[in-house]
């Protein structure tokens, strides 16, 4: 019988229930219930149970859908995931394998329609314990924010995180962090939202920002992300009069009482994104945002913040849509050899003839900078566009097929080697079963030895094949090379046909990026 063990702990640590601990105990498990079982390990240690993308438990999933081992023993249901779902799914696939789950703490056995049942309702308690921790969490910090300190995370361009000791009602020392102001950082905040008021424009400003090479406090240009994040966060505005009422119309959350808002203290925001898996997935209502005052000084006048929101939500609405479809075909793939931007669409002149805007290929830093930080020449557009798609035919018809069918006749024989050591390994096994039966019928401690060792050199033999074999990627690779041969030859026969918003979708199927460098152009192709 093979059993596999599964161990997990979210951080590193070798004490309480760490993956060495929960393996000793798993193994006295086996040799108490399943003795002279063959024993697989796998160990994560330093990843939370909230999702499965884990390394070594991936592992263990790929082995048991190929049926590697008969049991799997964990210490804990929640080593295996804290989400029903995933949980659920995992223990789905071992049933259709007929791979039992035991779990040594709570003595779940799911080789028993009870075990099976309990083990259900265990997980649904998990996952509602662990859903009760974060809310109790989250209720935590939510009180917290309305007491005006700083909760975490990077800290804005213009501040850094400052700890603070201080004695709470109940005589205890306490720690918790403020902001401390940049000056030389601040300057800069100053003079982006003075050039915002005077220039009126996003794209104006993330130019001025690139000519005059101001950075954020990470060291990169202020780009309209970066100075869109930068305008319209409050932190920067002095809690006033104004910012009070500006809040109160929006129906946020405000903390901290209106008397208190005399312009002294600069504001902190809490709760404005939605933040799922450490990504933004979109602003919140402001409704939903607790503003209170917070311990730094504000730099922004609060009638001047107030206006440049006033203002960006003006420019937004007017914003411009482009309509024409017959362009950016190389849009996300076409590069700047200077550089290293991006090339982006710009749009010219109406053609008179054909009703549509002539566009040209430019190098987006010299857009942004105005030239001053790159000379790259723009390309024509269209022009551009029936080159790429000349100039990868040609790659195609010009000996790349036969190099992928080369690359698959290669990837054959590597195919065979498998198959010799899978032989090989088979052989090795029957000899070692043949070993195993001379050994229980022999005595004599001389030829005992013999064989033993025998036995222990065939094991690591086969061991460092086995390896081979996982290490082994023929099949994966062969068939990406045949779906990339196969793009090949559907871009080849049809691209001329399909209509011209398709392509895109057809270039970006075989390229990986094409580098322009003033004169000609590289394409990388993805395989």
């Amino acid at each position: 019988m093979i059993v596999a063990i599964y161990s997990r702990k979210s951080k590193f640590t070798g004490t309480g229930e760490s993956v060495e601990n929960q393996i000793t105990v798993c193994k006295e498990y086996i040799n108490n219930h399943f003795p002279n079982s063959e024993i697989l390990v796998y160990e994560d240690e330093g990843f939370s149970g909230g999702d499965t993308d884990r390394p070594q438990f991936q592992k263990l999933i790929k082995d048991a859908e190929n049926s590697k081992f008969n049991l799997l023993i964990c210490y804990r249901l929640d080593r295996i995931s804290r989400n029903i779902s995933d949980f659920a799914n995992t223990i789905e696939m071992l049933e259709e394998k007929n791979i039992s789950f035991v779990s040594v703490r709570e003595q779940f056995d799911t080789s028993t329609p009870m075990g099976r049942a309990m083990l259900y309702i265990a997980s649904v308690f998990a996952q509602l314990e662990r859903e009760t921790i974060a809310e109790r969490i989250k209720d935590n910090m939510y009180q917290l924010a309305r007491t005006g300190r700083w909760l975490g995370g990077n800290s804005p361009t213009g501040f850094d995180s400052e700890p603070i000791v201080y004695i709470d009602e109940h005589m205890k020392e306490r720690k918790m962090y403020t902001l401390k102001a940049i000056p030389g950082e601040l300057e800069i905040v100053k003079h982006v939202f003075e050039k915002y008021l005077e220039l009126q424009s996003l794209a104006k400003v993330e130019a001025y920002s690139f000519q005059e090479d101001l950075m954020s406090k990470n060291g990169k240009y202020l780009g309209k992300t970066a100075l869109k994040f930068l305008l319209t966060n409050p932190v920067y505005a002095k809690g006033d009069k104004y910012m009070y009422d500006y809040f109160e119309s929006l129906e946020a959350n405000i903390a901290t009482s209106k008397d208190k808002w005399n312009g002294t203290k600069g504001i902190m925001a809490y709760n404005k994104r939605l933040i799922k898996k450490n990504r933004h997935i979109r602003n919140k209502d402001h409704s939903e945002w607790i503003v209170s005052l917070g311990k730094h000084k504000g730099i922004i006048d609060g009638k001047d913040w107030i206006k440049v929101q006033k203002l960006m939500e003006k420019n937004r609405e007017k914003a411009p849509r482009n309509g024409t479809s017959r362009s950016a075909m190389l849009s996300g793939i076409l590069k700047c050899g200077f550089c290293g931007s991006p090339m982006h669409i710009k749009y010219g002149r109406t053609n008179k003839d054909t009703g549509e805007k002539l566009y040209y290929y430019t190098c987006s830093l010299k857009q942004i900078s105005k030239r001053s930080k790159c000379q790259c020449k723009n390309l024509n557009g269209e022009k551009t566009d029936e080159q790429i798609i000349d100039d990868l035919k040609n790659i195609i018809d010009n000996g790349l097929l036969q190099s992928i069918d080369k690359q698959k006749k290669q990837l054959s024989n590597r195919k065979s080697q498998s198959k010799t050591i899978e032989k090989q390994i088979e052989k090795n096994q029957r000899s070692i079963d043949n070993l195993v039966k001379q050994l229980s019928e022999n005595e004599s401690s001389t030829i005992t030895k013999y064989i033993i060792a025998e036995m222990e050199k065939l094991e690591k033999e086969n061991n460092k094949l086995k390896t081979e074999l996982e290490k082994d990627t023929t099949a994966a690779d062969t068939l990406n090379l045949e779906i990339f041969r196969d793009s090949l030859i559907h871009f080849r026969n049809t691209i001329d046909d399909v209509p011209y918003d398709l392509r895109k979708n057809m270039i970006k199927a075989i390229v990986n990026e094409i580098v322009w460098d003033g004169n000609s152009f590289a394409i990388d192709l993805l395989q």
